[in-house]
């Protein structure tokens, strides 16, 4: 029985997939399958950038009082410079 095909109009995209195929040893459907199931899993897991410093303020509370000035004092360094 015949397998269903894809076509691809897009010389880079096929490619790229005839050389990770060949690189991983595997068929180009089995390459194109897996890169589209991580695409779809991809668009799941991560979200707006907004979203991410919202929620991430929200779990990770930063104290109103700290002196972000002395702090950033005692974490300098000088540098050396290049030898010559």
């Amino acid at each position: 029985m015949a397998q269903p095909q894809l076509s691809v109009r897009s010389a880079k995209a096929r490619d790229l997939a005839h050389r990770l195929a060949a690189r991983e040893n595997r068929t180009i459907a089995e390459v194109v399958e897996r890169a589209l199931e991580m695409y779809a899993v991809g668009g799941k897991t991560q979200s707006p950038a907004p979203d991410f410093f919202t929620r991430l303020v929200e779990e990770n509370p930063i104290e109103e009082d700290f002196d972000w000035d002395t702090f950033l004092a005692e974490q300098r360094k000088p540098h050396k410079g290049i030898d010559l």
